[in-house]
């Protein structure tokens, strides 16, 4: 996988065609009609399985071919039925959760779409609890049963959990074909697409991992968003300078994820593009693993108050301001939260607690941190970042951060990079690996605009991050602020487990920031909203 090829940025589209003769699955659909709407980014595909995947260029394939029960239309934040048929009922005890599905549901392939798929969908991605899984997300969903065909029962071990809506719209919720998927492991993309296993708004034609993919619109489609194009072709670029080239020559009509600031400063002002902003719930994290980070869990001078200190004193010496203006030209703004501006809950309890109290960094209080536990300096400070996933940036961020912490000698910091399907495997504690990356960057791009989504994945036990992290107290106020439904006592709940995750810094919020797309002068219809992603369906080209 680390050899795999890149779609270069003058590719034709036209040569998806050829690209998909080169030992991927056959293609069927690629088109060089002049209305096929084609789409670059450099974002990076870990698996077409929703099971084995939890990354938003995995997710951003999904969206487009798997429905789901509830999903938010456009322009809005809330919930609407996919392919459930209502809004859905809860139990007098609040334990059980009822969906009715639409009537006459098919895949792409002929096969019936019915309850049983949909418990399938669900009990496979735990089941299956693959490290680069979305099984995190379903934590509170103890089981899935389908008392006839049209109907769904989710029971909850919260009750009348306020995120389980949410979660039935996330990367945890694509309905699949259960005779196609295995039950017990991972499908592979090629079997995936020649069963023309899909039931979303489009089915692929071609798949070329990580070099091209080809979408026709599915006219069996019965859910919230059918496509209002035929064809839609997506290049993937090896960075963001051949991306920025190809969409202002005309190569692709869209570029979406992740052009640098400095490009999108630039396109702003080329009149043959237009650039479209929208809310944005990214963001950009330190992660410490627990295990091998100095003085963790797994090494020779384990020591828990000296780990906490280096924490500490890393926490004390990041310039966010730096990083949001020098590196990113104000296209990212500093994060001092845990629960981003914006949603419930939201506290910049990181920006009182550390540094200079006001949100810059402090030397002094880093040093007397360190100082106070023992810790000798320099601390030899491994961080591993991953340009090809987060941005050509991410170099320029790590090199400031390197700078930040190396301040007064308290840090000696090695950076190392990785190619991101590598990356998304080597950073993570398993039962068999204490993972190889003591400090490292993640990026999250939320699966639902609820303040849980920025704390369960990182936070609760079992969680996505895997970072050897676990706090009791923590992970019990998570659970509980999900079936609280006094909206103030739910907030009072989320600023705590804030305030307490704030003193054991499992990670360092860096950065939130918008999404951005580029577009050239005959496109229409792309909408970058709530729902945080970018969905094909509504683009058209004149």
């Amino acid at each position: 996988m680390k050899h795999r090829r890149i779609v270069a940025a003058v590719a034709s589209v036209a040569a998806i065609a050829s690209l998909a003769a080169c030992g991927g699955v056959k293609d069927s659909g690629a088109s060089d009609d002049a209305s096929a709407i084609t789409i670059g980014t450099t974002d990076k595909v870990v698996s077409l399985d929703p099971a084995g995947s939890y990354d938003n260029g995995s997710y951003a394939v999904q969206i487009q071919v798997f429905p789901f029960l509830y999903a938010q239309n456009y322009n809005t934040s809330k919930l609407s039925p996919d392919i459930a048929a209502d809004n859905g009922t809860w139990s007098s005890d609040g334990t059980e959760f009822t969906v009715k599905l639409k009537s006459g549901l098919k895949f792409a392939n002929g096969h019936t779409l019915d309850s049983k798929d949909v418990k399938f969908s669900f009990d496979r991605i735990k089941k299956i609890n693959d490290e680069n899984g979305p099984s995190s997300l379903l934590a509170n969903i103890e089981s899935v049963s389908a008392p006839s065909s049209d109907t769904v029962v989710f029971k909850d071990s919260v009750p009348y959990d306020v995120t389980l809506k949410q979660v039935l719209s996330s990367p945890a919720g694509p309905i699949v074909d259960q005779q196609v998927f295995s039950a017990t492991k991972l499908t592979s993309a090629d079997a995936i697409v020649k069963a023309n296993a899909f039931a979303g708004p489009y089915v692929l034609t071609s798949f070329k991992l990580n070099e091209a993919l080809a979408y026709k619109k599915n006219t069996s489609y019965k859910g919230l968003t059918p496509a209002k194009n035929s064809v839609v072709q997506v290049q993937y670029f090896a960075d963001s300078s051949n991306l920025k080239l190809a969409v202002q020559e005309g190569q692709v009509d869209i570029a979406y994820r992740s052009l640098t600031p400095t490009d999108i400063s630039s396109l702003s002002k080329n009149s043959k593009v237009k650039v479209v902003k929208g809310p944005g719930g990214e963001e950009r994290f330190l992660v410490f693993n627990f295990r091998i980070q100095p003085y963790g869990t797994a090494q020779s001078d384990a020591n828990a108050a000296k780990a906490l200190a280096v924490r500490q004193a890393v926490a004390n010496l990041i310039d966010r301001e730096e990083l949001a203006t020098t590196v990113y030209k104000n296209t990212y703004t500093p994060l001092y939260s845990y629960i981003p501006d914006g949603l419930t809950g939201h506290e910049n309890t990181l920006k009182t607690s550390y540094g200079d109290g006001k949100g810059g960094p402090s030397l002094e209080k880093a040093k007397k941190v360190l100082s106070d536990a023992g810790v000798t300096t320099p601390v030899k400070l491994d961080i591993q970042y991953n340009a090809d996933h987060y941005g050509a940036s991410s170099s320029d961020e790590y090199a400031a951060i390197k700078s930040q912490l190396e301040q007064g000698g308290l840090f000696d910091v090695n950076l190392q990079q990785t190619e991101w399907t590598q990356y998304s495997k080597e950073r993570v504690v398993t039962d068999d690996s204490d993972g190889s990356y003591p400090v490292y960057q993640l990026g999250w791009f939320p699966d639902y605009s609820d303040p849980d989504n920025y704390l369960s994945p990182f936070f609760r036990d079992g969680n996505f991050v895997n970072n050897g992290y676990s706090n009791t107290t923590i992970n019990d106020l998570i659970v509980k602020q999900a079936g609280e439904q006094d909206a103030t006592a739910r907030e009072k709940i989320l600023k705590q487990v804030q305030q307490l995750e704030t003193e054991d810094l499992s990670t360092i919020p860096l950065l939130q920031g918008a999404q951005v797309a580029v577009m050239g002068k005959d496109i229409k219809g792309v909408t970058l909203d709530a729902s945080f992603r970018f969905r094909y369906a509504s683009v058209t080209k004149s």
